[in-house]
């Protein structure tokens, strides 16, 4: 019987861009109360939208004038990337509900 082993490795890879965020809220917490005026948005991006999150402290805290030009393009990559995760997500959990909960439709048919 073979046994799968990556379930430790799949949770880190999963959550890199939110270590990534911590990491950076935790090294420059000067950084992050000058992008953000209340607690509420990083916190919702943290949980929603990580990548998109640390993109815009990235982006914005080497930008001079603000974002401009390009930083967008990268702020929408990033935002597709984290809906891309979102939704292959629960695609691929889309069969995990068993059969007799209610809203599930019967396999095979």
């Amino acid at each position: 019987m073979r046994q799968n082993n990556a379930g430790c490795l799949t949770g880190v890879i999963a959550s890199f861009s939110r270590l990534l965020l911590l990491m950076f809220w935790l090294a420059r917490p000067v950084t992050m109360d000058a992008m953000f005026s209340t607690f509420l948005v990083p916190c919702l991006g943290f949980f929603f939208l990580p990548l998109t999150t640390l993109m815009y402290v990235l982006l914005q805290s080497s930008a001079v004038g603000g974002l401009q030009g390009l930083d967008y393009l990268w702020l929408v990559l990033a935002a597709v990337m984290d809906l891309a995760s979102l939704g292959s997500a629960g695609y691929t959990n889309r069969d995990r509900l068993p059969a007799n909960f209610p809203g599930s439709t019967p396999q095979g048919g």
